[in-house]
Parts: structure tokens; C-alpha cells; sequence
């Protein structure tokens, strides 16, 4: 007769520890969301954690279109929103392409100086972002960048040239002999890397393509100091609407922005996640 198997103590142990962390990882976003759908007489009146008693939108609707976020016109963050867009979509496709073509030229391209630039690219890991941000402001000064968002788009491209390292540690267990085999066929090197080794990378792509969506929607510092006044992004509007002074703050408006500011990267996520699962398990980030 066959005996269940009982689940030993040191089991029930990572269980435990594994909800205990997802339960405290997840109540902020159930407490902006329930709160979001809530009237703000409700929310005063004590109810900050239960269900909705009263169900309404009118809280998404404000945040979108009407809340007052640096007292001019209130229109909430949409602008931002798509100020967001304009900035991560470009930034997001070209330095993840460019970094995958670094990545392949430092692990199977041999050149002078390439120990050197693999060290800066290591080296720049670890460079604080508020380290650029005064350099970065005078020559947005000097090359009038300062009144468009293509200068934003410039800087995360150039900011994110050390994610080349992930490219490279992939890129390093590619056979070396189909790239010999191509050269001695003729082919150069972007037509290797075009035909050859690019349609192998599908799962660093997607591991750095998410990863690289979600830093740059997610950056305040750049977008608060080099970003034109009138065009801000999403994470400098929902902080100037939860720091506008208001008699009585609208706390089920503030948590519907907040969802509102996160709600793309966490769609971008749902509808590439199995990607980037598949990516991490064959190693995408190995080395």
C-alpha cells in the first residue's frame, strides 16, 4: 500500500516564506486598486483595505483627463502618458538593437583594444545615473536638446550602451564555426549578424527588450532634469499631481494615477512575460 507523502518542515518553511513575501509584494497594489474604485467619502470615512462598498470610475476617468497636476490646465496624466510613449518605444527598439550588435561583435569579433571596452562597459554598470545628469544638462544647453523629448531618446540609447554585456555573454557559446564557415563564404560582418545570429537571439531580445521598457518608463531622474518643462513624462506627472496642494486630498485619484503610470509595463509583461521566462531558462542572462 503506497503512503502519501508528507511535506517535511523545511517545505512548509519556503511556502510560508514564499506567500509571506508575495502577500507583502502584492498589498500595495491591491490597496491602490480597491481604493481607486472607491468614492473619496468612502476612503474618509475609514475603509482603505476592504472592497468597494460603492463601485465607481470616476476616480480613473479624473486621473486621466481632469486631475490638476502643476496648476495650469488640469488634464490629468494623459499627456504624460503619451509623452512616456514617445520617449520609451524609440529608446526601448533602438538600444536593445544596438546593444545585440555590440554584444556580437565583443564576443566573436576580435579587435585591438576590445579587452579595454569590454572593462568601460563593465566599469559603466555600476555609474549612478545622477552622476550624468549635470554634464548631461550643459550639453543640452549647448545643442538645444532641451525643447524636445528626442534628446531623452538619445541619452536612455546611450545610458543603456553597457547592456551590450548581456548580448556578449550570450552570444558567447555560439558556434564559432558557422561564423567561419559565413566568412569564408564571403559574408561580412553585418551580413553574419543579420542572417546568421540574429534569428538565434530571440530570447535575449526579449529579456533585454523588457528590461529595458520597464527602466526607462520607470526613470524620474532623467525625465525630471532633461526633459522640456512642457513635456514631462509619466512618473514626473503622477509626482507633481500627489504634490499639488489641495483642501482635501484626493486620495482614490492619486491611487488611479499611480495604476495609470504603471499599467504599461505590467501589460508589456502579460503579453511577453513567456518570453522572457523562456529567455532566462536558456540562459539569456548567464555569465
Amino acid at each position: 500500500m503506497n503512503e502519501k507523502k508528507s511535506i517535511s518542515v523545511p517545505r512548509l518553511a519556503i511556502i510560508a516564506a514564499l506567500l509571506v513575501a508575495a502577500i507583502f509584494f502584492l498589498l500595495p497594489a491591491w490597496f491602490a486598486a480597491v481604493n481607486s474604485l472607491k468614492p473619496l467619502k468612502e476612503i474618509q470615512a475609514g475603509n482603505v483595505l476592504g472592497i468597494p462598498s460603492s463601485w465607481t470610475i470616476q476616480p480613473w476617468i479624473e486621473a486621466w483627463a481632469g486631475a490638476c497636476s502643476d496648476g495650469s490646465a488640469c488634464r490629468g496624466m494623459s499627456r504624460y502618458f503619451i509623452n512616456s510613449l514617445v520617449v520609451v518605444i524609440p529608446a526601448t527598439l533602438i538600444s536593445t538593437a544596438w546593444g545585440c550588435f555590440n554584444g556580437y561583435v565583443l564576443a566573436k569579433w576580435r579587435f585591438r583594444g576590445s579587452d579595454a571596452v569590454l572593462f568601460m562597459l563593465m566599469f559603466g554598470t555600476f555609474v549612478p545615473v545622477a552622476l550624468f545628469l549635470f554634464p548631461l544638462s550643459i550639453v543640452f544647453a549647448k545643442l538645444n536638446l532641451s525643447h524636445s523629448l528626442v534628446g531623452l531618446v538619445v541619452v536612455h540609447t546611450l545610458y543603456s550602451v553597457p547592456i551590450a554585456l548581456f548580448f556578449r555573454n550570450y552570444f558567447v557559446g555560439f558556434p564559432g564555426e558557422l561564423i567561419k564557415a559565413a566568412r569564408i563564404d564571403g559574408a561580412g560582418l553585418w551580413i553574419i549578424f543579420y542572417r546568421i545570429v540574429l534569428p538565434t537571439a530571440k530570447p535575449i531580445l526579449a529579456v533585454v527588450g523588457i528590461m529595458q521598457f520597464t527602466s526607462i518608463w520607470n526613470d524620474f531622474l532623467f525625465a525630471l532634469v532633461l526633459a522640456p518643462s512642457d513635456q514631462q513624462l509619466v512618473t514626473v506627472g503622477l509626482n507633481n499631481l500627489t504634490s499639488v496642494q489641495e483642501d482635501v486630498p484626493h486620495y482614490n485619484t492619486y491611487m488611479a494615477a499611480a495604476l495609470i503610470a504603471g499599467l504599461p509595463t505590467l501589460l508589456v509583461y502579460i503579453a511577453a512575460g513567456k518570453y522572457f521566462v523562456r529567455g532566462l531558462v536558456s540562459g539569456a542572462v548567464k555569465g
